[in-house]
Protein backbone atom coordinates (compact mmCIF):
# COMPACT_ATOMS: atom_id res chain seq x y z
CA UNK A 1 0.00 0.00 0.00
CA UNK A 2 1.17 3.55 -0.70
CA UNK A 3 1.59 6.44 1.21
CA UNK A 4 -0.93 9.45 1.06
CA UNK A 5 0.84 12.07 -0.33
CA UNK A 6 2.14 15.23 1.44
CA UNK A 7 -0.07 18.19 2.20
CA UNK A 8 0.97 21.93 1.44
CA UNK A 9 0.61 24.19 4.38
CA UNK A 10 -2.07 26.99 3.81
CA UNK A 11 -0.75 30.67 3.02
CA UNK A 12 -1.63 33.24 5.00
CA UNK A 13 -2.98 35.47 2.80
CA UNK A 14 -6.04 32.67 2.18
CA UNK A 15 -8.67 33.86 4.29
CA UNK A 16 -11.03 30.37 4.55
CA UNK A 17 -14.51 31.40 4.03
CA UNK A 18 -17.27 29.47 5.56
CA UNK A 19 -20.08 30.84 3.65
CA UNK A 20 -19.94 31.00 -0.34
CA UNK A 21 -19.61 34.61 -1.95
CA UNK A 22 -22.81 36.54 -2.89
CA UNK A 23 -22.67 36.85 -6.89
CA UNK A 24 -23.07 39.85 -8.37
CA UNK A 25 -25.73 39.57 -9.90
CA UNK A 26 -25.83 43.63 -11.44
CA UNK A 27 -24.02 43.73 -14.57
CA UNK A 28 -23.59 47.56 -13.80
CA UNK A 29 -21.96 46.67 -10.18
CA UNK A 30 -25.30 49.45 -9.28
CA UNK A 31 -23.34 52.53 -10.44
CA UNK A 32 -24.62 54.09 -14.03
CA UNK A 33 -22.56 55.40 -16.61
CA UNK A 34 -23.71 57.26 -19.84
CA UNK A 35 -22.25 55.72 -22.69
CA UNK A 36 -22.31 57.99 -25.92
CA UNK A 37 -21.56 56.29 -29.00
CA UNK A 38 -18.50 57.49 -30.83
CA UNK A 39 -18.51 56.78 -34.78
CA UNK A 40 -19.53 53.24 -35.84
CA UNK A 41 -17.04 50.73 -34.27
CA UNK A 42 -15.52 48.61 -37.09
CA UNK A 43 -15.64 45.21 -34.61
CA UNK A 44 -19.14 44.55 -33.06
CA UNK A 45 -17.08 41.41 -31.04
CA UNK A 46 -13.52 40.55 -29.08
CA UNK A 47 -13.33 37.78 -26.82
CA UNK A 48 -9.74 37.53 -24.73
CA UNK A 49 -9.84 34.32 -22.74
CA UNK A 50 -8.88 31.09 -22.30
CA UNK A 51 -10.03 27.44 -23.36
CA UNK A 52 -13.43 28.44 -22.65
CA UNK A 53 -13.18 31.32 -24.77
CA UNK A 54 -11.32 29.37 -27.30
CA UNK A 55 -14.16 26.80 -27.63
CA UNK A 56 -12.23 24.25 -26.05
CA UNK A 57 -14.04 20.37 -25.81
CA UNK A 58 -13.93 17.27 -24.74
CA UNK A 59 -10.40 17.56 -24.53
CA UNK A 60 -9.69 19.25 -27.72
CA UNK A 61 -9.75 22.76 -29.46
CA UNK A 62 -11.83 21.71 -31.86
CA UNK A 63 -15.44 23.63 -32.86
CA UNK A 64 -14.41 26.90 -32.90
CA UNK A 65 -17.52 27.83 -34.96
CA UNK A 66 -19.56 26.73 -31.58
CA UNK A 67 -17.54 28.83 -29.72
CA UNK A 68 -19.54 30.70 -27.31
CA UNK A 69 -17.82 33.84 -28.61
CA UNK A 70 -19.28 32.88 -32.30
CA UNK A 71 -22.40 31.78 -31.13
CA UNK A 72 -23.43 35.40 -29.80
CA UNK A 73 -21.70 36.96 -33.31
CA UNK A 74 -24.23 34.69 -34.96
CA UNK A 75 -27.01 35.92 -32.98
CA UNK A 76 -25.71 39.95 -33.62
CA UNK A 77 -25.76 38.75 -37.00
CA UNK A 78 -22.29 39.26 -37.78
CA UNK A 79 -21.00 35.69 -37.81
CA UNK A 80 -19.56 36.28 -41.38
CA UNK A 81 -17.01 38.81 -40.42
CA UNK A 82 -16.47 37.11 -36.75
CA UNK A 83 -12.61 35.60 -37.07
CA UNK A 84 -11.88 33.12 -35.29
CA UNK A 85 -9.09 30.23 -35.69
CA UNK A 86 -9.96 26.84 -37.41
CA UNK A 87 -8.33 23.59 -36.25
CA UNK A 88 -9.02 20.82 -39.15
CA UNK A 89 -7.86 17.05 -38.84
CA UNK A 90 -8.50 13.82 -36.49
CA UNK A 91 -10.44 16.28 -34.16
CA UNK A 92 -8.47 19.26 -33.20
CA UNK A 93 -5.45 18.98 -30.61
CA UNK A 94 -4.09 17.39 -28.36
CA UNK A 95 -6.91 14.75 -28.13
CA UNK A 96 -10.57 14.85 -28.97
CA UNK A 97 -11.73 11.73 -26.49
CA UNK A 98 -15.03 11.73 -28.48
CA UNK A 99 -13.77 11.37 -31.38
CA UNK A 100 -11.70 8.49 -29.76
CA UNK A 101 -14.90 6.91 -28.33
CA UNK A 102 -16.45 6.93 -31.66
CA UNK A 103 -13.73 5.37 -33.20
CA UNK A 104 -13.51 2.43 -30.73
CA UNK A 105 -17.33 2.14 -31.42
CA UNK A 106 -17.42 1.59 -34.89
CA UNK A 107 -14.61 -0.95 -34.26
CA UNK A 108 -15.45 -2.81 -31.21
CA UNK A 109 -19.43 -1.90 -31.01
CA UNK A 110 -21.08 -0.90 -27.80
CA UNK A 111 -19.22 -3.18 -25.61
CA UNK A 112 -15.51 -3.72 -25.25
CA UNK A 113 -14.90 -7.17 -23.68
CA UNK A 114 -11.97 -8.02 -21.75
CA UNK A 115 -11.20 -10.14 -24.57
CA UNK A 116 -11.34 -7.35 -26.46
CA UNK A 117 -9.22 -4.79 -24.14
CA UNK A 118 -5.61 -5.22 -25.31
CA UNK A 119 -6.63 -4.60 -29.06
CA UNK A 120 -9.00 -1.90 -27.96
CA UNK A 121 -5.79 -0.36 -26.27
CA UNK A 122 -3.42 -0.88 -29.32
CA UNK A 123 -5.93 0.96 -31.47
CA UNK A 124 -6.43 3.77 -29.45
CA UNK A 125 -1.99 4.03 -29.48
CA UNK A 126 -2.30 3.73 -33.45
CA UNK A 127 -5.14 6.56 -33.20
CA UNK A 128 -3.15 8.87 -31.39
CA UNK A 129 -0.06 8.28 -33.37
CA UNK A 130 -1.69 9.28 -36.43
CA UNK A 131 -2.78 12.20 -34.89
CA UNK A 132 0.16 12.80 -33.64
CA UNK A 133 2.17 12.84 -36.79
CA UNK A 134 -0.70 14.81 -38.63
CA UNK A 135 -0.74 17.96 -36.07
CA UNK A 136 3.09 17.41 -35.08
CA UNK A 137 4.61 17.01 -38.99
CA UNK A 138 1.92 16.67 -41.24
CA UNK A 139 -0.39 19.21 -42.94
CA UNK A 140 -1.80 20.37 -39.65
CA UNK A 141 2.24 22.00 -38.50
CA UNK A 142 1.87 24.07 -41.64
CA UNK A 143 0.21 27.73 -39.91
CA UNK A 144 -2.28 29.18 -42.20
CA UNK A 145 -1.66 31.80 -44.57
CA UNK A 146 -1.93 35.35 -42.56
CA UNK A 147 -5.00 37.50 -42.69
CA UNK A 148 -6.09 40.14 -40.13
CA UNK A 149 -6.33 39.39 -36.47
CA UNK A 150 -8.82 37.27 -35.19
CA UNK A 151 -11.28 38.49 -33.16
CA UNK A 152 -11.26 35.50 -31.01
CA UNK A 153 -8.42 35.59 -28.95
CA UNK A 154 -9.05 33.17 -26.44
CA UNK A 155 -6.14 30.10 -26.06
CA UNK A 156 -6.38 26.98 -24.13
CA UNK A 157 -4.64 26.52 -20.75
CA UNK A 158 -3.53 30.28 -20.54
CA UNK A 159 -3.85 32.23 -17.71
CA UNK A 160 -3.35 35.80 -16.75
CA UNK A 161 0.51 35.84 -16.86
CA UNK A 162 0.25 34.14 -20.48
CA UNK A 163 -1.97 36.68 -21.90
CA UNK A 164 0.29 39.90 -20.51
CA UNK A 165 3.18 38.19 -22.09
CA UNK A 166 2.94 35.18 -24.82
CA UNK A 167 2.47 35.64 -28.15
CA UNK A 168 2.64 33.78 -31.35
CA UNK A 169 6.16 33.37 -31.17
CA UNK A 170 6.96 32.29 -27.91
CA UNK A 171 3.99 30.37 -27.24
CA UNK A 172 5.87 27.20 -27.09
CA UNK A 173 7.95 28.45 -24.01
CA UNK A 174 7.25 26.41 -20.96
CA UNK A 175 5.28 23.33 -23.01
CA UNK A 176 2.46 21.62 -21.69
CA UNK A 177 2.87 18.83 -23.33
CA UNK A 178 6.76 16.82 -22.88
CA UNK A 179 8.55 15.23 -25.84
CA UNK A 180 9.08 11.78 -25.95
CA UNK A 181 5.74 10.43 -25.63
CA UNK A 182 7.04 6.88 -27.32
CA UNK A 183 4.87 4.56 -25.47
CA UNK A 184 2.00 7.22 -25.44
CA UNK A 185 1.70 9.33 -28.63
CA UNK A 186 0.42 12.63 -28.36
CA UNK A 187 0.56 15.96 -30.36
CA UNK A 188 3.86 17.93 -28.78
CA UNK A 189 3.80 20.89 -30.41
CA UNK A 190 0.03 21.74 -29.47
CA UNK A 191 0.84 24.83 -27.43
CA UNK A 192 2.64 26.47 -30.52
CA UNK A 193 -0.24 25.04 -32.77
CA UNK A 194 -3.07 26.10 -30.91
CA UNK A 195 -1.64 29.45 -30.20
CA UNK A 196 0.18 30.14 -33.77
CA UNK A 197 -3.37 29.33 -35.35
CA UNK A 198 -4.93 32.11 -33.20
CA UNK A 199 -2.33 34.83 -32.73
CA UNK A 200 0.38 34.37 -36.26
CA UNK A 201 -1.95 37.47 -37.72
CA UNK A 202 -1.60 39.14 -34.83
CA UNK A 203 1.74 41.42 -35.68
CA UNK A 204 2.80 45.07 -36.10
CA UNK A 205 3.42 46.37 -39.29
CA UNK A 206 7.40 45.30 -38.87
CA UNK A 207 6.17 41.71 -38.18
CA UNK A 208 6.51 41.95 -34.02
CA UNK A 209 4.52 39.36 -32.46
CA UNK A 210 1.49 40.50 -30.63
CA UNK A 211 -0.35 38.97 -26.91
CA UNK A 212 -3.86 38.81 -27.39
CA UNK A 213 -4.55 41.97 -25.10
CA UNK A 214 -2.08 43.88 -27.55
CA UNK A 215 -3.78 42.43 -30.49
CA UNK A 216 -7.34 43.74 -29.12
CA UNK A 217 -5.87 47.46 -28.47
CA UNK A 218 -4.44 46.71 -32.22
CA UNK A 219 -8.04 45.97 -33.77
CA UNK A 220 -9.41 48.95 -31.13
CA UNK A 221 -7.20 51.25 -32.79
CA UNK A 222 -7.67 50.22 -36.85
CA UNK A 223 -8.97 53.52 -38.46
CA UNK A 224 -7.77 56.03 -36.06
CA UNK A 225 -6.82 57.94 -38.37
CA UNK A 226 -9.97 58.15 -40.45
CA UNK A 227 -11.94 59.34 -37.51
CA UNK A 228 -9.19 59.16 -33.92
CA UNK A 229 -13.32 59.95 -32.10
CA UNK A 230 -14.50 56.51 -33.05
CA UNK A 231 -14.89 53.75 -31.01
CA UNK A 232 -12.67 50.52 -32.45
CA UNK A 233 -14.17 47.68 -30.74
CA UNK A 234 -18.55 47.96 -29.79
CA UNK A 235 -18.11 44.77 -26.96
CA UNK A 236 -14.94 43.42 -25.65
CA UNK A 237 -15.14 40.87 -23.56
CA UNK A 238 -12.71 39.79 -21.50
CA UNK A 239 -12.61 35.79 -19.56
CA UNK A 240 -9.23 35.32 -17.96
CA UNK A 241 -8.23 33.47 -14.36
CA UNK A 242 -9.61 29.84 -14.32
CA UNK A 243 -6.17 28.59 -15.29
CA UNK A 244 -4.70 30.33 -12.04
CA UNK A 245 -6.76 27.61 -10.28
CA UNK A 246 -7.76 25.02 -13.07
CA UNK A 247 -4.35 22.69 -12.06
CA UNK A 248 -5.33 21.98 -8.65
CA UNK A 249 -8.50 19.80 -9.79
CA UNK A 250 -6.60 18.11 -12.61
CA UNK A 251 -3.64 17.10 -10.85
CA UNK A 252 -5.86 16.82 -7.73
CA UNK A 253 -2.80 18.21 -5.81
CA UNK A 254 -2.68 22.13 -4.60
CA UNK A 255 0.38 24.05 -5.31
CA UNK A 256 0.25 27.38 -3.75
CA UNK A 257 1.89 30.05 -6.06
CA UNK A 258 5.45 31.32 -4.54
CA UNK A 259 8.10 33.66 -6.12
CA UNK A 260 8.24 33.67 -9.82
CA UNK A 261 4.55 33.44 -9.99
CA UNK A 262 4.91 36.04 -12.66
CA UNK A 263 7.19 34.36 -14.93
CA UNK A 264 6.86 32.12 -18.05
CA UNK A 265 9.12 29.85 -16.85
CA UNK A 266 8.64 29.57 -13.40
CA UNK A 267 5.01 29.82 -13.10
CA UNK A 268 4.93 26.07 -13.87
CA UNK A 269 5.61 25.06 -10.27
CA UNK A 270 2.01 26.74 -9.33
CA UNK A 271 -1.21 25.76 -9.91
CA UNK A 272 -3.06 27.72 -7.84
CA UNK A 273 -2.46 31.54 -6.79
CA UNK A 274 -2.83 33.02 -3.55
CA UNK A 275 -4.71 35.98 -3.86
CA UNK A 276 -2.70 38.95 -3.74
CA UNK A 277 -0.49 37.01 -6.45
CA UNK A 278 -3.58 37.17 -8.77
CA UNK A 279 -4.77 40.83 -7.92
CA UNK A 280 -1.22 42.12 -8.73
CA UNK A 281 -1.52 39.94 -12.12
CA UNK A 282 -4.91 41.41 -12.56
CA UNK A 283 -4.24 44.90 -12.31
CA UNK A 284 -1.76 44.40 -14.89
CA UNK A 285 -4.33 42.82 -17.13
CA UNK A 286 -6.52 45.95 -16.23
CA UNK A 287 -3.72 48.13 -17.20
CA UNK A 288 -3.54 46.84 -20.59
CA UNK A 289 -7.71 46.34 -21.03
CA UNK A 290 -7.79 50.49 -20.91
CA UNK A 291 -5.62 50.86 -23.38
CA UNK A 292 -8.28 49.23 -25.51
CA UNK A 293 -10.63 51.46 -27.54
CA UNK A 294 -13.98 49.78 -27.00
CA UNK A 295 -17.34 50.92 -26.48
CA UNK A 296 -18.66 47.84 -23.69
CA UNK A 297 -16.07 45.82 -21.98
CA UNK A 298 -17.98 42.46 -19.87
CA UNK A 299 -15.46 40.63 -17.67
CA UNK A 300 -16.29 37.46 -16.90
CA UNK A 301 -15.51 35.94 -13.24
CA UNK A 302 -13.71 32.72 -12.72
CA UNK A 303 -15.91 29.74 -11.94
CA UNK A 304 -15.68 27.29 -9.12
CA UNK A 305 -13.39 24.43 -10.56
CA UNK A 306 -13.99 22.08 -7.58
CA UNK A 307 -17.71 21.92 -9.68
CA UNK A 308 -16.28 20.38 -12.33
CA UNK A 309 -17.00 16.60 -12.20
CA UNK A 310 -13.98 15.49 -13.37
CA UNK A 311 -13.09 15.85 -9.87
CA UNK A 312 -15.70 14.24 -8.56
CA UNK A 313 -16.75 14.23 -4.66
CA UNK A 314 -16.97 10.91 -2.58
CA UNK A 315 -17.03 9.68 1.07
CA UNK A 316 -20.05 11.96 1.62
CA UNK A 317 -20.35 15.47 2.76
CA UNK A 318 -18.10 16.10 5.50
CA UNK A 319 -21.64 16.90 7.83
CA UNK A 320 -25.27 17.60 7.44
CA UNK A 321 -25.44 20.96 5.60
CA UNK A 322 -21.83 20.87 3.99
CA UNK A 323 -21.11 21.83 0.21
CA UNK A 324 -18.33 19.82 0.41
CA UNK A 325 -17.38 16.06 0.05
CA UNK A 326 -14.82 14.22 2.37
CA UNK A 327 -12.57 13.35 -0.68
CA UNK A 328 -12.53 14.61 -4.54
CA UNK A 329 -11.00 12.01 -6.67
CA UNK A 330 -11.30 11.08 -10.33
CA UNK A 331 -15.87 10.28 -11.91
CA UNK A 332 -14.54 6.81 -12.74
CA UNK A 333 -12.53 5.63 -9.41
CA UNK A 334 -15.10 2.83 -7.37
CA UNK A 335 -16.02 5.44 -4.31
CA UNK A 336 -16.27 1.38 -2.37
CA UNK A 337 -12.71 1.02 -3.71
CA UNK A 338 -11.55 4.16 -2.92
CA UNK A 339 -8.27 4.06 -0.76
CA UNK A 340 -6.89 7.64 0.51
CA UNK A 341 -3.46 6.37 0.95
CA UNK A 342 -3.23 5.19 -3.47
CA UNK A 343 -5.90 7.17 -5.39
CA UNK A 344 -5.29 10.04 -6.15
CA UNK A 345 -7.57 13.09 -4.58
CA UNK A 346 -8.06 16.68 -2.54
CA UNK A 347 -9.53 16.76 0.69
CA UNK A 348 -12.43 18.86 1.61
CA UNK A 349 -10.56 21.98 3.21
CA UNK A 350 -8.38 21.87 0.36
CA UNK A 351 -11.83 22.28 -2.08
CA UNK A 352 -12.72 24.98 0.59
CA UNK A 353 -9.43 26.74 0.06
CA UNK A 354 -9.62 26.68 -3.34
CA UNK A 355 -13.14 27.73 -3.66
CA UNK A 356 -12.16 30.58 -1.15
CA UNK A 357 -9.21 31.86 -3.42
CA UNK A 358 -11.72 32.14 -6.22
CA UNK A 359 -14.09 33.98 -4.05
CA UNK A 360 -10.95 36.19 -3.44
CA UNK A 361 -10.03 36.59 -7.23
CA UNK A 362 -13.84 37.45 -8.08
CA UNK A 363 -13.77 40.19 -5.52
CA UNK A 364 -10.72 41.56 -7.06
CA UNK A 365 -12.58 41.59 -10.50
CA UNK A 366 -15.91 43.34 -9.62
CA UNK A 367 -13.71 45.56 -7.61
CA UNK A 368 -11.76 46.73 -10.87
CA UNK A 369 -15.47 47.23 -12.67
CA UNK A 370 -16.79 49.30 -10.19
CA UNK A 371 -13.25 51.41 -10.27
CA UNK A 372 -13.91 51.48 -13.62
CA UNK A 373 -17.18 52.49 -13.71
CA UNK A 374 -16.72 55.58 -11.34
CA UNK A 375 -14.22 56.57 -13.95
CA UNK A 376 -16.83 56.77 -16.67
CA UNK A 377 -16.25 53.56 -18.61
CA UNK A 378 -19.18 51.18 -19.49
CA UNK A 379 -17.15 48.15 -17.55
CA UNK A 380 -19.49 45.41 -16.35
CA UNK A 381 -19.57 41.85 -15.09
CA UNK A 382 -21.05 39.18 -15.93
CA UNK A 383 -20.53 36.42 -12.85
CA UNK A 384 -20.37 33.08 -14.34
CA UNK A 385 -19.21 31.45 -11.00
CA UNK A 386 -22.62 32.81 -9.75
CA UNK A 387 -23.84 30.59 -12.83
CA UNK A 388 -22.27 27.56 -12.27
CA UNK A 389 -22.96 27.74 -8.74
CA UNK A 390 -26.75 27.51 -9.64
CA UNK A 391 -26.23 25.04 -11.74
CA UNK A 392 -23.86 22.24 -9.06
CA UNK A 393 -26.09 19.25 -9.52
CA UNK A 394 -24.22 17.53 -6.59
CA UNK A 395 -23.01 20.29 -4.61
CA UNK A 396 -26.47 21.99 -4.29
CA UNK A 397 -29.43 20.82 -6.25
CA UNK A 398 -29.31 16.99 -5.05
CA UNK A 399 -28.17 17.48 -1.26
CA UNK A 400 -31.58 18.65 0.67
CA UNK A 401 -29.76 19.09 3.74
CA UNK A 402 -27.18 20.97 2.43
CA UNK A 403 -27.42 24.82 3.71
CA UNK A 404 -28.44 26.87 0.80
CA UNK A 405 -26.99 30.72 0.81
CA UNK A 406 -30.06 33.22 1.01
CA UNK A 407 -29.18 34.29 -2.72
CA UNK A 408 -29.11 30.77 -3.89
CA UNK A 409 -31.71 29.65 -6.50
CA UNK A 410 -31.30 26.80 -8.97
CA UNK A 411 -30.28 28.31 -12.13
CA UNK A 412 -33.69 27.94 -14.64
CA UNK A 413 -32.66 26.20 -17.93
CA UNK A 414 -33.96 27.55 -20.95
CA UNK A 415 -37.39 25.54 -21.90
CA UNK A 416 -35.69 23.87 -25.09
CA UNK A 417 -32.83 22.14 -23.19
CA UNK A 418 -35.11 21.81 -19.60
CA UNK A 419 -37.84 19.11 -21.97
CA UNK A 420 -34.40 17.13 -22.97
CA UNK A 421 -34.91 13.68 -21.33
CA UNK A 422 -33.13 13.72 -19.15
CA UNK A 423 -32.56 17.28 -18.42
CA UNK A 424 -28.83 18.58 -18.74
CA UNK A 425 -26.89 18.63 -15.71
CA UNK A 426 -23.60 18.86 -14.43
CA UNK A 427 -22.21 15.36 -13.68
CA UNK A 428 -20.01 13.37 -15.69
CA UNK A 429 -21.61 12.59 -18.96
CA UNK A 430 -22.57 9.19 -19.37
CA UNK A 431 -24.57 7.31 -22.04
CA UNK A 432 -25.49 4.29 -23.49
CA UNK A 433 -27.17 2.22 -26.27
CA UNK A 434 -30.39 3.97 -25.07
CA UNK A 435 -29.05 7.40 -24.97
CA UNK A 436 -28.17 10.14 -22.61
CA UNK A 437 -27.98 8.52 -19.17
CA UNK A 438 -26.66 11.57 -16.74
CA UNK A 439 -24.95 14.90 -17.50
CA UNK A 440 -24.91 16.78 -21.02
CA UNK A 441 -23.81 20.21 -19.99
CA UNK A 442 -19.92 19.30 -19.38
CA UNK A 443 -18.18 17.41 -22.13
CA UNK A 444 -16.22 14.51 -22.13
CA UNK A 445 -13.20 16.01 -20.83
CA UNK A 446 -14.97 16.59 -17.33
CA UNK A 447 -14.06 20.84 -17.16
CA UNK A 448 -15.12 22.22 -20.26
CA UNK A 449 -18.93 23.14 -21.09
CA UNK A 450 -20.57 21.01 -24.39
CA UNK A 451 -22.54 22.78 -27.05
CA UNK A 452 -25.55 23.74 -25.44
CA UNK A 453 -23.62 24.98 -22.23
CA UNK A 454 -21.49 27.19 -24.47
CA UNK A 455 -25.32 28.16 -25.42
CA UNK A 456 -26.11 29.04 -22.15
CA UNK A 457 -22.88 31.41 -20.88
CA UNK A 458 -23.52 32.91 -24.61
CA UNK A 459 -27.34 33.76 -23.64
CA UNK A 460 -25.65 35.39 -20.60
CA UNK A 461 -23.65 37.35 -22.66
CA UNK A 462 -26.21 38.39 -24.97
CA UNK A 463 -28.53 39.70 -21.53
CA UNK A 464 -25.19 41.85 -20.47
CA UNK A 465 -24.66 43.17 -23.95
CA UNK A 466 -28.43 43.82 -24.22
CA UNK A 467 -28.28 45.51 -20.96
CA UNK A 468 -25.34 47.80 -22.35
CA UNK A 469 -27.56 49.02 -25.12
CA UNK A 470 -25.68 46.77 -28.00
CA UNK A 471 -28.35 45.79 -31.18
CA UNK A 472 -28.91 42.74 -31.89
CA UNK A 473 -29.33 43.10 -35.71
CA UNK A 474 -31.56 40.42 -38.20
CA UNK A 475 -30.02 38.44 -40.98
CA UNK A 476 -30.00 41.49 -43.27
CA UNK A 477 -27.55 42.99 -41.34
CA UNK A 478 -29.57 46.66 -41.07
CA UNK A 479 -32.98 45.71 -39.04
CA UNK A 480 -32.40 45.41 -35.48
CA UNK A 481 -34.43 42.51 -33.80
CA UNK A 482 -37.17 43.15 -30.90
CA UNK A 483 -36.88 42.49 -27.41
CA UNK A 484 -34.95 40.05 -25.69
CA UNK A 485 -32.30 37.81 -27.88
CA UNK A 486 -32.98 34.17 -26.86
CA UNK A 487 -30.15 31.67 -28.39
CA UNK A 488 -31.26 29.27 -31.27
CA UNK A 489 -31.80 26.25 -28.95
CA UNK A 490 -32.91 24.29 -32.28
CA UNK A 491 -29.74 24.83 -33.78
CA UNK A 492 -27.43 24.54 -31.04
CA UNK A 493 -28.79 21.10 -29.92
CA UNK A 494 -28.46 19.46 -33.58
CA UNK A 495 -25.19 20.48 -33.36
CA UNK A 496 -24.33 19.25 -30.42
CA UNK A 497 -23.36 15.52 -31.30
CA UNK A 498 -23.18 14.71 -27.30
CA UNK A 499 -26.81 15.70 -26.97
CA UNK A 500 -28.22 14.71 -30.04
CA UNK A 501 -25.95 11.41 -31.13
CA UNK A 502 -24.70 10.57 -27.56
CA UNK A 503 -21.76 7.47 -27.77
CA UNK A 504 -23.38 4.20 -26.95
CA UNK A 505 -19.99 2.93 -25.02
CA UNK A 506 -20.16 5.41 -21.81
CA UNK A 507 -22.49 4.24 -19.74
CA UNK A 508 -21.31 3.92 -15.99
CA UNK A 509 -20.41 0.42 -15.73
CA UNK A 510 -17.74 0.08 -18.70
CA UNK A 511 -16.28 3.53 -17.47
CA UNK A 512 -14.39 3.52 -20.63
CA UNK A 513 -12.60 6.68 -20.10
CA UNK A 514 -11.38 5.75 -17.11
CA UNK A 515 -9.88 2.38 -18.32
CA UNK A 516 -7.75 4.47 -20.98
CA UNK A 517 -6.76 7.06 -18.18
CA UNK A 518 -5.56 3.98 -15.73
CA UNK A 519 -3.32 3.23 -18.95
CA UNK A 520 -1.99 6.46 -20.83
CA UNK A 521 -2.95 8.84 -18.10
CA UNK A 522 -4.92 10.74 -20.29
CA UNK A 523 -6.33 13.93 -18.22
CA UNK A 524 -2.93 14.65 -16.78
CA UNK A 525 -1.21 14.23 -20.20
CA UNK A 526 -3.71 16.66 -21.68
CA UNK A 527 -2.88 19.09 -19.51
CA UNK A 528 0.59 18.50 -18.48
CA UNK A 529 2.50 21.51 -16.67
CA UNK A 530 -1.06 23.19 -15.90
CA UNK A 531 -1.55 20.61 -12.78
Amino acid sequence: MGREKSREPLPASVEISRTPRQPEERSDVGIPVRVEARGRPRHRLVAIGDSLTHGFQSGAIYNTDLSYPAIIAWELGCYDEFRHPHYPGFGGIPLNLELLVRDLEQRFGDKVSLLELPAALFHARHHLAESEHWWDTGPGSVLPPRGPINHNLGVYGWDLRDALSRNADNAHEGLRTPDGHHIVPLVRNADRISAGRVLDSARTAGGLPLTPLEAAAALSHEGANEDPHADGIETLIVLLGANNALGSVISLQVRWSGSGYDDLQQKARYNVWQPDHFAAEWAHVVERVQQIRARHVIFGTVPHVTIAPVARGIGGKIEPGSRYFRYYTRPWIDENQFDPDDDPHLTADEARAIDSTIDSYNTTIVASVKAAREEGRDWRVLDIAGILDRLAKRRYIEDKEVRLPAWWEEYELPEELAALSPPPDTHFFASGSEGRIRGGLIALDGIHPTTIAYGVMAQEFIGVMQEAGVKFMRRDGVTARPGPVRVNWGRLIGLDSLISHPPRSLDPDIKLLGWFDERIDIIKRLWAGAG
